[in-house]
């Protein structure tokens, strides 16, 4: 288990309430009564406030001291003033909050009330999140978005009026309509931008998003016959990377691009597997369990760490009735080397294997040395001074690269859903 020996937290707060639902979404996230606002709340309160006591009853580590929040969704920005300081409230009660924290809200452009940024900046959101997509207007509205250009820089400039500089935006490759040209246009408004930090994903094609499903039948529901072809796809992500690091943008993660120390803190603890806690609709949460220390042959103290996995149901009527509890996943030691493998390659700076020789038995780390032979042989991988990385054509078909870190029980699993 990665740990940098600060014994911190970070703290993510599903927000699943949106304006409108956009077609390529496969979150459980829509268009839920307003009236839902305040029990749901209540519900992400009360969790926070058992969390502790819950975490006890499995024997879980759940550190006080947390160094990163993040509210996605969703759009959170939808959540009244009152109700984002009720819940800052309720974390700042329970937790003990770094004073530099990074603290990350999703918004969605032209949906974040002059009342409610007012009500993030006295919470201390110091990080915004800005769901664009595309700057082309007709993209943006036919995937359900409902913003415009002009909105877009209107709230950059808001947000930056308000003293938050630390920004990122979001595009998709593969957006029904975009050509080279348009996504060449994105690109431009996006480094004119300069904010520190941008996402940018390939289209994800399957069952649950709406054009998702319509493109694996082949209709043309939601423009789905004008999404691009996957090397038309490939080749839009490639120039984002050219672009990008152009203007100083260096991608540091697959999806992520920053300029130097605005790397998004909350997502590296994902990728780093450090521990979270999730609250909300359908919410994942990481806590480790330190069992008593051992001696090995050797006469060296080890200390082994399980690490239990945590999802919240996605059904938000459950959710709110408290019916259904969290399942509950004690990983295995090749469970948490795989995640090491499929979630460290997903970085730049790719997969130390001195630590993982540290960290697991090299019963586990053998068998993945002769894959990442082979996989550099077939120029997916790159190893170079101990690490690990994908290649330009590894990150291309990188869910292909991770399934081949995977127990052949759980790779068929993989390809069967």
């Amino acid at each position: 288990m990665t740990d940098n020996g600060d014994n911190a937290l970070g703290i993510y707060i599903s927000i699943p309430f949106c304006r409108s639902k956009c077609t390529y979404c496969n979150f459980a996230s829509g268009v839920f009564p307003v009236s839902d606002h305040i029990p749901y709340v209540n519900r992400l309160i009360e969790d926070l406030s058992r969390a502790r006591a819950w975490a006890d009853e499995v024997g879980a580590d759940l550190p006080r001291r947390v160094d990163t929040i993040y509210f996605g969704g969703g759009t959170p920005s939808l959540l009244a003033p009152d109700l984002l300081a009720q819940l800052f409230s309720a974390i700042r009660g329970e937790f003990d909050l770094d004073a530099n924290a990074e603290i990350t809200v999703e918004c969605a452009p032209g949906q974040v009330a002059d009342a409610t940024l007012e009500a993030m900046v006295a919470a201390g959101v110091n990080r915004v999140s800005l769901g664009v997509q595309s700057f082309v207007d007709s993209e943006a509205h036919a995937s359900g978005r409902l913003h415009s250009r002009v909105i877009v820089e209107q709230d950059l400039w808001r947000l930056r009026a308000a003293g938050i500089a630390n920004l990122n935006l979001d595009l998709i490759a593969g957006l029904a309509g975009q050509t080279f040209a348009s996504w060449e246009e994105s690109l431009e408004a996006l480094v004119d931008s300069e904010v520190p930090h941008a996402s940018v994903y390939m289209l994800e094609v399957d069952e649950d998003s709406r054009l998702g499903r319509e493109l694996l039948k082949r209709g043309a529901r939601y423009r789905a016959d004008l999404v691009p072809h996957d090397d038309a796809i490939a080749h839009m992500y490639e120039r984002a990377i050219e672009r990008l690091e152009e203007s100083s943008l260096c991608q540091y993660e697959i999806s992520n691009f920053a300029r130097p120390e605005f790397e998004s803190k909350h997502n590296l603890r994902y990728w780093r597997r450090r521990p979270y806690l999730g609250v909300g609709l359908d919410a994942l949460s990481m806590l480790v369990v330190h069992a008593a220390p051992v001696w090995n042959g050797s006469g060296d103290q080890t200390k082994p760490t399980d690490v239990l996995r945590f999802t919240a149901t996605d059904d938000l009527k459950a959710y709110l009735a408290g019916s259904i509890a969290p399942e509950i996943t004690r990983l295995s030691p090749a469970q948490q080397h795989e995640e090491a493998w499929f979630l460290g390659l997903r970085l730049n700076q790719g997969v130390d294997i001195g630590a993982l020789r540290q960290e697991f038995s090299l019963e586990l780390v053998a068998p993945a040395i002769e894959t990442v032979e082979r996989l550099v042989d077939a120029g997916l991988l790159v190893a170079n001074g101990g690490r690990v990385c994908l290649t330009s054509r590894g990150r291309l078909i990188s869910n292909d690269v991770f399934q081949e870190f995977l127990a052949p029980e759980v790779a068929t699993a993989a390809c069967a859903q």
